[in-house]
């Protein structure tokens, strides 16, 4: 799976926290400088009004220091909590200029990222008996992804791939392209080879002959099952004398992904995770 680099991820946050600010304050919160001085400080209360597993806490706080990083900043739980409804999760001080200006961005990402991270633990808890991982997906909002699939490892998933550049996956319309499963890969490995990459390979199969040549690959890390019935995975599995990792994709929700983890597989990958969510209802208020 894909690994976070750190120095990269500080900086893809950062990069979108300033796109963001730009996109909503503009040339100002012209309703803030007519109504409140610009001196006047103050603080506002969080509120979590929903059960929800918490995340993008600590998004909050990179927020406040990017706007005013003399604003103190005081949460009472982290990422990955549990939190009942009503409860008031953290405060605020300081600028209320600097408050309001960053009050749409924070709540937004909080609203949706709990979403994310709530959906994904309820999903993550149903499997977890079978051994079975919760990956997400590319199906993303863009220019938010660095932020949904942070929610999706809040909650308990897996990161699939950030983008099209840190793992090769060979879907069926590359094995269209490229004449047939096994050009795909051998060109796939040829590539890596020519460019020094140890990139991951996964490939996607649509059917038993497809997936009797993609496990005899020894540099395929993993076998992606689309759209398969968990009956036609158990009889795709039996093939699978090489003990290559399995995943499925394709029409798993709550209703029955307890029986695609029970066919054996080690990964369901879900782009209902970030792409079909209800946001969680969180406030901000100016005591």
């Amino acid at each position: 799976m894909t690994e976070i680099n750190a120095h990269w991820f500080g900086q893809t946050i950062d990069r979108f926290i300033d796109a963001a600010l730009a996109e909503d304050i503009g040339e100002g919160d012209l309703t803030s400088l007519a109504t409140i001085a610009k001196g006047q400080t103050g603080t506002a209360l969080c509120y979590i009004k929903e059960d929800c597993t918490a995340a993008g806490i600590e998004l909050s706080a990179k927020i406040c220091a990017r706007v005013d990083p003399s604003l103190k900043v005081e949460f009472s739980i982290k990422d990955g909590e549990n939190v009942k409804s009503v409860a008031c999760v953290g405060e605020i001080s300081g600028s209320i200029h600097s408050i309001l200006q960053l009050e749409r961005l924070m709540l937004n990402c909080m609203q949706r990222m709990s979403g994310i991270a709530t959906k994904t633990r309820h999903l993550s808890d149903m499997v977890s008996p079978y051994g079975v991982k919760i990956l997400d997906t590319r199906k993303t909002t863009p220019n938010f992804r660095i932020c949904e699939k942070w929610a999706v490892r809040i909650g308990g998933g897996v990161n699939h791939r950030f983008g099209l550049y840190d793992q090769m996956l060979i879907k069926d319309n590359h094995i269209q392209a490229a004449g047939g499963i096994m050009n795909a890969i051998e060109s796939c490995l040829r590539y890596r080879e020519v460019n020094n990459s140890q990139v991951p390979l996964v490939v996607e199969v649509k059917n038993a002959e497809e997936f009797i040549i993609a496990k005899d690959f020894q540099e395929v890390n993993r076998i992606l099952i689309d759209n398969f019935k968990p009956q036609q995975i158990q009889q795709l599995l039996s093939h699978n004398d090489t003990g290559k990792k399995i995943e499925a994709s394709g029409g798993i929700n709550a209703s029955n992904i307890i029986e695609y983890a029970q066919t054996g597989i080690d990964f369901i990958s879900m782009g209902d995770l970030t792409h079909h969510v209800e946001s969680v209802d969180i406030s901000l208020k100016i005591k």
